[in-house]
């Protein structure tokens, strides 16, 4: 994507939550640039001072990029069961990151993730976890670490579940950006 691209995703996401909070009506989409009609998986994670405030998203593209945008920014301020909603007198302190995602990936062996660039995702029976490729380099973790807490605390498995034959692991890479 172009940085233009980028700051008018950025820009589409904050003067929704500005609506949307305000409780004033958005206005219509002007979808004039094909990249915004692309099917991409998004995620938007808001935080306030540095800290998570909220953060949604679909690993799949489930409708025209600019409207999932839209959506998901509403839902990572309304959504997020980890937070309260988000209120409008906040929005100065939040940040808006969003994070374009390429199709996923399915690998075979752990040791092909490469940390700080890949996303995971761990799917077994009908649990599944995700993290984004920040996460590795926001927190720091090792590779098993990182494998291990997706297992526990996004998909409920066991923290060893990534090392079990039946569990399938999928990588994606995001372009991340941020205000």
């Amino acid at each position: 994507m172009t940085e233009i691209q980028k700051q008018k995703l950025l820009r589409i996401a904050r003067e929704t939550l500005e609506c949307f909070l305000s409780g004033r009506k958005l206005a219509a989409l002007v979808n004039d640039d094909p990249v915004f009609q692309e099917r991409r998986g998004v995620f938007v994670t808001l935080k306030k001072k540095d800290e998570l405030r909220g953060c949604i998203g679909y690993i799949e593209g489930v409708g025209p990029l600019a409207e999932a945008v839209r959506k998901t920014s509403i839902q990572s301020a309304t959504e997020d069961s980890r937070f309260p909603s988000v209120e409008y007198s906040e929005l100065e302190d939040i940040t808006i990151e969003i994070s374009v995602l390429t199709p996923l990936k399915r690998v075979e062996d752990a040791g092909d993730i490469q940390l700080g660039r890949d996303g995971v995702i761990i799917k077994k029976g009908y649990r599944t976890g995700v993290f984004l490729p920040q996460v590795a380099d926001e927190t720091g973790w090792t590779k098993d670490e990182f494998l291990s807490n997706l297992c526990m605390y996004k998909a409920g498995l066991p923290a060893d579940a990534w090392q079990d034959k039946e569990t399938e692991i999928y990588i994606f890479q995001a372009d991340v950006f941020s205000e």
